[in-house]
């Protein structure tokens, strides 16, 4: 049986208190019959979730977040030597103050990683992304596809994880739609670095020339409008989706690269494109 990780048991015997799993090794393990929600027979396998806290336990309730395994998770509550994580189970994942990368807020939802501690095999939670990533022996390749999870902004772009094992930043010059902290996406290896940072893309390689970005996009539909686009900050979101299919976060950084560089200017009333002679 894998502590922190969803097992499948068989069910060797059964009596009016619960069912008694068996794992292939000939390991054998308790499950109360309130913790099932209909009758199982002997010879069937189930799925449980088994981790040790201060003596092995065991669940039906299948958790958020397996050990090994990454994951945005709410905080429940906040105690002097760490915080109460909820992670699907009734028994709340604990991060201790140590595994903490910043001021938790109750309410609030974080990346964290899940493992087992070698001395007791508690299963515990960690805010310290780059001790659980690997920087070595990296088995992705420049235009591979992964799945990516977006942990943190920083000044340089969007620092990921890739494929719950790698470290990898998404560059703002390269973020051509919208993407937000907590959110899994579809990303591309643009690159793997000799000391194991990796650059990702959130399209595939050489995408980005066969499609307009969102500065030509509000570009063309200004020209397309006689050069002047009825549309500002102050605009509604759903009216500027509904016009452009972009996001307002969007259409604001478009429409200042453009004022930037010169081609419009933003008025009251809207957008007008600068006439060159």
């Amino acid at each position: 049986m894998e502590n922190g990780k969803i097992n499948k048991l068989e069910v060797v015997r059964k009596d009016e208190k619960g069912y008694y799993l068996k794992d292939v090794k000939g390991q054998e393990i308790f499950l109360p019959k309130d913790d099932l929600k209909s009758d199982v027979d002997t010879g069937a396998s189930i799925e449980v979730f088994i981790y040790k806290d201060r003596s092995r336990m065991i669940s039906t309730n299948l958790p958020y977040v397996q050990v090994d395994e990454f994951a945005f998770l709410k905080v429940k509550a906040i105690a002097e030597h760490g915080a109460y994580i909820d992670w699907g189970l009734e028994k709340d994942l604990f991060v201790p103050a140590e595994e903490q990368m910043e001021t938790l807020e109750e309410g609030a939802s974080y990346l964290f990683f899940v493992f087992e501690d070698e001395e007791t095999g508690r299963i515990l939670g960690s805010q310290r992304i780059e001790d659980f990533v690997f920087l070595e022996e990296i088995d992705v390749k420049k235009g591979d596809q992964v799945k990516l999870l977006v942990y943190r902004k920083s000044e340089l772009g969007l620092n990921v994880v890739i494929n719950n094992l790698y470290q990898g930043l998404i560059f703002t010059s390269d973020i051509h739609k919208e993407v937000n902290v907590g959110e899994a996406v579809t990303g591309y290896i643009k690159k793997v670095r000799e000391d194991g940072k990796i650059d990702v893309l959130l399209e595939p390689l050489g995408y980005k020339k066969s499609i307009t970005s969102n500065t030509d996009l509000l570009l063309e539909a200004i020209k397309k409008a006689d050069n002047f686009l009825p549309l500002s900050d102050k605009s509604d979101p759903e009216k500027i989706k509904n016009a452009l299919g972009m996001s307002k976060k969007a259409f604001k950084r478009a429409a200042g690269h453009l004022y930037k560089n010169k081609i419009i200017e933003i008025r009251p009333d809207g957008l007008h494109l600068i006439q060159k002679n």
